[in-house]
């Protein structure tokens, strides 16, 4: 991560806060109250020792004085990049909580990502009524529609400035955050009061400075199904193997997670730590030879460089990987028929049926505390901001320091610790 010397935790803001909150009945969170960045004294201790002010977030929440005048706001919600479990939930979030915390009428969704900001793509904002978002939270994917690529950040800001939006609520990933980013910086360029709030959605749970992200603890809780079936398979042939590709590009938080909520996984593949194939054929005969079967999970982004590099892109500029779990199941087949070893493979790949699933009851409640914290902050004037869950409590994160690197599985750290001891893989297979 960058050095905490280095970090900027500030959040900026439109002006100051002269209105006061329509809400009641609530504990308001004064703006000095802050989230400590470490968790433990041991990591703080060398700011301790210096003399310096330990590093912090600002606590999310309402405040009792806001920015913006909630009988002349119009909000806009956008929602991009892939679906992921509680999309519609953060959605009707913050829809209510414009509605019954501060009386703003006027909540609009922009289809499609942001191609609804740009009008060459001719998608009419949709109004978001109470009506409108009544049951949403029961349905899979975004009431919104969704897109990937960036558009052209000075039509977007146009579209923003023509329909008077005073808050853009951006859901989305890391592309998401940096377009929001570019929006932000148009707006500051035009000297435009306008507040752009994000709210993270990253189903592998790959946003720095942020513990966890919606939609990431339904896929693991999903992924019990297709890891039960690998291992019942596996159970029932002689020298059985279960492979599941799971997803995670670049960070393999599913995966680890999903192998310590199911201790049938002996063997845990993740694009932070490099695997050989020869390695793991060794051991994997050794676990057949010893146990006759065997369950291996894969995140999508492991083992990329035994690929290749096809150098190609998706339209939002990430890479484009090849299939890992097809190239393993291939290579496990032919290796032990070449080795003479009979063997029995199952390969299941629950991808689109794990993201297109709605929030469990967890993420329900998640998605929508994320969503009312989005809203006191766009109501406070805040911006170039996203929500973030920090060591137990909601924070504010400047959307350039999240995306100012990606969240990685430290492979010396104690939940790749937990997952070798889960399963018994050997710590080094490359």
């Amino acid at each position: 991560m960058t050095s905490l010397s280095d970090l900027d935790l500030e959040v900026r803001t439109l002006g100051e806060c002269r209105i006061t909150s329509p809400m009641r009945s609530t504990d308001f969170v004064d703006n000095g109250k802050r989230v400590l960045f470490h968790s433990t004294i041991r990591k703080a201790d060398a700011f301790i020792q210096a003399g310096r002010d330990l590093p912090s977030f600002e606590m999310a929440g309402p405040r009792e004085r806001i920015y913006f005048d909630p009988s002349k706001l119009k909000c806009g919600i956008v929602t991009c990049g892939g679906i992921c479990p509680g999309l519609n939930d953060v959605i009707r979030a913050i829809v209510l909580s414009l509605h019954y915390h501060y009386g703003v009428e006027s909540a609009f969704g922009f289809q499609y990502g942001f191609e609804g900001l740009a009008p060459a793509y001719r998608h009419p904002p949709v109004e978001l009524t109470l009506k409108e978002v009544e049951d949403i939270h029961t349905k899979g994917g975004t009431i919104l529609g969704s897109s990937r690529g960036p558009q052209d950040v000075s039509e977007m800001v146009d579209t923003l400035e023509r329909m008077n939006i005073g808050i853009l609520f951006t859901i989305g990933g890391d592309g998401t955050l940096r377009g929001g980013l570019a929006i932000c910086e148009e707006i500051a360029r035009r000297g435009l009061k306008i507040s752009v709030i994000g709210i993270p959605k990253t189903i592998d749970n790959d946003i720095s400075y942020v513990d966890e992200s919606f939609g990431f603890e339904t896929a693991v809780a999903e992924t019990r199904t297709a890891i039960y079936s690998a291992h019942v398979e596996a159970l029932g042939a002689r020298n059985g193997i279960g492979l599941v590709k799971l997803m995670g590009r670049e960070s393999g938080f599913i995966a680890a997670y999903s192998t310590l909520a199911n201790s049938d996984v002996n063997f845990c593949l993740v694009p932070e730590v490099p695997f050989r194939l020869e390695a793991l054929f060794s051991a994997l005969r050794d676990q057949l030879e010893k146990r006759r079967h065997a369950v291996i999970v894969v995140a999508e982004g492991a083992g990329q460089d035994l690929l290749g590099t096809t150098g190609r892109r998706d339209a939002s500029g990430n890479p484009r990987f090849e299939d890992i779990g097809l190239f393993l199941k291939d290579q496990i087949l032919a290796h032990f028929r070449d080795s003479g070893m009979d063997i029995t493979l199952k390969y299941i790949d629950p991808s689109y049926t794990i993201r297109s699933r709605p929030a469990n009851p967890h993420d329900s409640v998640f998605c929508l505390l994320l969503g009312h914290c989005a809203v006191h902050a766009g109501m406070t004037g805040r911006t170039n901001m996203l929500v973030g869950y920090w060591n137990g409590e909601f924070t504010h994160v400047p959307i350039p320091l999240a995306v100012s690197e990606r969240k990685h599985i430290d492979p010396e750290g104690r939940l790749w610790s937990s997952v070798l001891e889960s399963t018994g893989q050997p710590r080094d297979m490359s």
